[in-house]
Formats: C-alpha cells, sequence, structure tokens
C-alpha cells in the first residue's frame, strides 16, 4: 500500500513562490495518476491539479492555470506542485492524491484512492 506525504507548505507574501511535494512509500507510485488538492477554511476541498503516471499529461484548475506546475519524478517516488505568483486566495491546506492505473487526470476527489495528510500555504497580502 502506498502511503503520501505532503512537505513545502509554509507562509509566503503575495507574488511568491513555494513548492510543495509528495513522497510516497511503496514500490507502484509510478502505477498513480497524482492530484493535488487544497481546501481554505469554510470552503470544500478543490481540485488544483494532476498528472498522469507517466507525467505525460496534465491538468490544472482555471485558477491556477500558468501559476502552477506539477511535475513527478518516479525514480524518487515524489510529486511536486510549483506555485508562483501566489495570491492570498491560494490560501488551504493542500492535498495529494493517488488514483491507481488512470491514464487520465481526475478533477474528482471522489476518483481518488489515497490521500496524504495535507500541509498548510498562507499567503499573505
Amino acid at each position: 500500500q502506498v502511503q503520501l506525504v505532503e512537505s513545502g507548505g509554509g507562509l509566503v507574501q503575495a507574488g511568491g513562490s513555494l513548492r510543495l511535494s509528495c513522497a510516497a512509500s511503496g514500490r507502484t507510485f509510478s502505477s498513480y495518476s497524482m492530484g493535488w488538492f487544497r481546501q481554505a477554511p469554510g470552503k470544500e476541498r478543490e481540485f488544483v491539479g494532476g498528472i498522469t503516471w507517466s507525467g505525460g499529461s496534465t491538468k490544472y484548475a482555471d485558477s491556477v492555470k500558468g501559476r502552477f506546475i506539477i511535475s513527478r519524478d518516479n525514480a524518487k517516488n515524489t510529486v511536486y506542485l510549483q506555485m508562483n505568483s501566489l495570491k492570498p486566495e491560494d490560501t488551504a491546506v493542500y492535498y495529494c492524491a493517488g488514483k491507481l492505473w488512470s491514464i487520465a487526470v481526475a478533477d474528482a476527489e471522489g476518483k481518488y484512492d489515497l490521500w496524504g495528510q495535507g500541509t498548510q500555504v498562507t499567503v499573505s497580502s
């Protein structure tokens, strides 16, 4: 069973950048398409973006398109979320999630099999 652990969250000023990492245990990480979600206080968890198991395809929410980049290194069992030009509205707990054997990126959280514990990102104005 693969377990996911996020890291890299913190406090950053608006306009700044952060890179989140999601490290996976287990030998089947490369079988999972990976997604990033976030949940702001008082709001539902929402899809941020995702990447297929091979890294060949990515998908982003309109709110982050052009600012966030998802990548993965299957040799390191890690997926990354590079966040640039951060805005206060990006403040949330960010979660990575895994979906086994998916050829496309799913944007519905119910489609995912595994979840990390989340990491807080706070963007100050």
